[in-house]
């Protein structure tokens, strides 16, 4: 086979359009051709297969698919340019997928799929130890302003409770001040509201109260539900990587994900619950994930606590819209307040347990609340979310001249 002609085509499967130009003829040197007629099965549900299959010509059908219907068949059939399978040996096909013409495939054999492992900032030359974690995390208005505001506080208080409104949407291009008003210093506690000015205007204001450790009463009603330890699960980067290829989700869906910009999170996020949902999927306003920061932190418990704070806020207030998330389905979504409470000390950089529900939507408003929990079962922090949840104006038409 001409391999210009293979890089060529690589060059348009979306998948592959995140990698450089140096490993298309790589991947081409490697990927063998695979001949089907029409109603062969390609692989089959519970078989290994032998790698990543990209359609060079012809059609294929995902069977059996549980979110396939006739309304959106389409987007289960597989033609030029698409791919399904698996990069590694020890993973099987979830689903049976079957020629509907003659069809001819790349294969790229399992050995070699880690060239399609793009880098990301954790992989880079520069190892993440070697990165100050709280400098990269600490950007969002709620969190610079609690380590803004804990800055003024005497080492011995640690922020305890913190209540967060947005007043104004800010402009990421623009400096931010913050000022911090200190209104109370007491000999156990202390009180500080943080104002986010930007333009002459308070954008965002922030409440928090600090308090000295002291020996009191303790008691815990809570209880951490049964879920798989962490080390058992998929990263956030690993299901990336499955859902790109799950032929079970549609082809846009994928090709969306594929050719979308992906930038790491400084924090690790391993969800209990995997599933073949997508944004446009209604699912139950509920979700379980475990968390961490990636790398070492130092014992600052006001470092730990900014931490978890930015944590909490990553996909919070996203579960109010599960129960009415559908195909087309387009929402602008904008924080109206975030509350916290730190019942206990909390390690940010071991894995803690993310337990969040929705308990109602109304009026153009989602509500959530979450319990964090430590690893041994402790209730370390309680945190709600209120936010503004409304469907996506379509743009303004262009203007038309009048001359």
């Amino acid at each position: 086979m001409d391999t210009e002609a293979v890089v060529e085509f690589l060059g348009n499967v979306p998948l592959l359009q995140r990698l450089p130009s140096s490993s298309f003829k790589k991947i081409a040197e490697l990927v063998k051709l695979k001949h089907y007629e029409k109603g062969d099965y390609v692989v089959r549900e519970g078989e290994v297969g032998d790698g990543i299959y990209f359609v060079w010509e012809g059609e294929a059908e995902v069977s059996g698919s549980v979110n396939a219907d006739e309304e959106n068949r389409l987007e289960y059939q597989l033609k030029r340019y698409d791919y399904f399978g698996h990069g590694t040996p020890t993973s099987v096909h979830v689903a049976d997928i079957i020629a509907l013409t003659k069809l001819t495939c790349l294969v790229l054999p399992h050995e070699h799929c880690t060239l399609l492992q793009s880098k990301s900032i954790w992989s880079a030359d520069k190892a993440p130890e070697a990165t100050a974690l709280v400098e990269s995390i600490l950007h969002l208005e709620p969190i610079e302003a609690l380590a803004a505001a804990s800055k003024t506080v005497d080492s011995l208080k640690i922020v305890h409770s913190l209540h967060s409104y947005f007043l104004m949407v800010g402009d990421f291009n623009i400096p931010i001040i913050y000022q911090v008003n200190r209104l109370r210093d007491g000999r156990n506690f202390a009180t500080r509201r943080v104002d986010a000015i930007q333009k002459g205007n308070i954008i965002f204001t922030l409440l928090a109260s600090f308090q000295k450790e002291e020996e009191g009463f303790d008691h815990q009603e809570a209880r951490m539900p049964s879920v798989p330890a962490a080390d058992v699960l998929l990263s956030l980067d690993e299901l990336r990587e499955l859902r790109l290829v799950d032929p079970r989700l549609p082809m846009s869906y994928r090709k969306k994900v594929a050719t979308t910009k992906f930038v790491p999170w400084p924090i690790e996020i391993r969800f209990c619950e995997p599933n073949t949902k997508t944004n446009q999927s209604k699912s139950d306003p509920s979700l379980r994930y475990w968390v961490r920061a990636k790398g070492k932190l130092s014992d600052d418990q006001a470092l730990h606590r900014c931490v978890v704070a930015f944590a909490s806020d990553l996909i919070f207030s996203g579960v109010s819209l599960n129960p009415h998330r559908r195909k087309g389905f387009k929402l602008a979504s904008l924080s109206l307040d975030h509350s916290m409470w730190f019942h206990r000390h909390v390690r940010a950089d071991d894995w803690l347990l993310f337990v969040i529900v929705s308990p109602t939507a109304c009026a153009t408003r989602g509500f959530v609340s979450g319990q964090i929990y430590s690893s041994k079962g402790e209730l370390v922090v309680s945190v709600t979310q209120e936010a503004l949840l409304r469907m996506a104006r379509p743009p303004d038409p262009p203007a038309v001249s009048k001359l």
